[in-house]
């Protein structure tokens, strides 16, 4: 038999979920933030101007760390050793530490994308020439990627994760919270039903 009045239940569960319902809130607020603004730069990215600033530096690896860069056996795509990448980086703010290169006859080839533009960095094995080439798309681009998680990194990745959970939690408290309290609030339902419906329309009829 159950010992505990229906009044009182319902109001342990309305305290519990409003709990989890705030927290998940606080926790999810500035990623909402975030992706309700990029959400709309990304829809409404033809009519944002934004120029590239393409940056290119020259450098010349010194005898002693170009003497340490030798192609990997048999290996076509393999890191640059940690002392040449310290001395890029160092030298550059290439961030290259750790990144894949492509190593070819004469030539070690780095791809290095980011978040809100490009960027790559090509060294002559032979003369130890380096050219280091830095495309910066602006902050519209940096949030958009951002937004998309592109080239953002593992704790980006990580954070959009944890994000989405306390969404889903945000979303799920909420909708029992409508359903405890949609006795007194008549519009209730027809809300959700619009809720649901709107985006099933617009997207069977005008998304082909």
């Amino acid at each position: 038999m159950d010992s505990q009045p229906t009044p009182r239940r319902r109001a342990y569960w309305l305290k519990t979920l409003h709990q989890w319902h705030w927290i998940s809130s606080a926790l999810c607020l500035l990623g909402m933030l975030l992706f309700a603004i990029t959400g709309l730069t990304l829809n409404n990215a033809s009519h944002i101007e934004s120029k590239a600033v393409v940056t290119t530096r020259q450098a010349q690896l010194p005898d002693p760390i170009l003497k340490q860069l030798s192609a990997p056996a048999g290996q076509k795509k393999a890191p640059l050793p940690a002392s040449v990448a310290q001395w890029l980086d160092d030298s550059l703010d290439a961030g290259t530490a750790g990144k894949p290169a492509e190593w070819s006859a004469g030539e070690v080839y780095l791809s290095l994308p980011r978040a809100g533009g490009d960027a790559w960095l090509s060294i002559d094995l032979a003369s130890g020439d380096v050219e280091y080439e830095r495309t910066d798309r602006g902050w519209v681009s940096y949030l958009n990627d951002l937004h998309k998680g592109r080239n953002t990194g593992l704790a980006w990745s990580w954070f959009l994760d944890i994000f989405a959970v306390a969404c889903l939690v945000f979303s799920l408290t909420g909708l029992v919270l409508l359903k405890m309290h949609a006795g007194n609030r008549s519009a209730t339902w027809p809300m959700v039903g619009l809720g649901v419906v709107i985006p099933v329309v617009l997207a069977l009829l005008f998304i082909h």
